[in-house]
């Protein structure tokens, strides 16, 4: 069923197909094909059939959050992103192509943004977990905000100002991402705080300050 998708994710055909014209070949089965019934069973819209390519970047998210230890950093989970960027190097092309859409195209706008709104508050229960807290709080829940939004937003700048003849190459896409992260890490601040200031107890009131 996922491989329905692939075909509105070209950039022409998301305009051009319908649901009625949707069909693809089971790889188990080897033949015969899926028909527009079975698809409307599942999928509604064209737009909710394109949706798991739009959420696999954030499920190798949640799985990268999940194994971030309370005792890593930031650098950490970035090079867990990286470790696992392959796995969706199949579907980049295809995520990009409707992530660009998303600026003309209301309903699949809709679509990435509830994607990533249902995403936050699992991304939420995930670093409570890492913090040792019983739930989110309202620090947790604005870092998962954060965490959300630097993701979201990431992908969306790659795909607007990346040359399409490029925003395939590996590690382009994780740099920009992993930008975008580090830079809700830093919060308000315009420069990373010195790991030697922020180690004095307490630190200058200069130093780890966002407010």
């Amino acid at each position: 069923m996922y491989g329905a998708a692939r075909p509105l994710a070209l950039a022409a055909g998301y305009h051009s197909e319908t649901m009625s014209c949707l069909d693809f070949e089971p790889a188990s089965q080897g033949s015969g094909r899926i028909s527009s019934r079975t698809l409307w069973r599942y999928f509604p819209s064209k737009e909710s059939c394109v949706r798991p390519l739009l959420t696999g970047g954030l499920d190798l998210a949640m799985r990268c959050l999940r194994s971030w230890r309370a005792e890593q950093d930031v650098a950490d989970l970035l090079d867990a992103m990286r470790w696992v960027a392959d796995e969706g190097a199949d579907d980049r092309a295809a995520l990009l192509n409707l992530v660009r859409l998303t600026g003309s195209e209301p309903g699949l706008r809709a679509v990435w943004l509830e994607a990533h709104r249902e995403a936050e508050p699992v991304f939420a229960a995930v670093l409570a977990e890492r913090a040792g807290l019983p739930g989110p709080d309202l620090d947790i829940k604005v870092q998962a905000a954060m965490l959300n939004v630097a993701l979201r937003t990431g992908v969306e700048h790659y795909a607007a100002h990346t040359d399409p003849a490029v925003a395939e190459q590996p590690g382009l896409l994780e740099a920009t991402v992993g930008q975008a992260l580090r830079a809700a890490a830093r919060g308000f601040s315009h420069e990373r705080p010195s790991t030697a200031c922020c180690a004095t107890s307490p630190p200058p009131p200069s130093c780890c300050s966002t407010t």
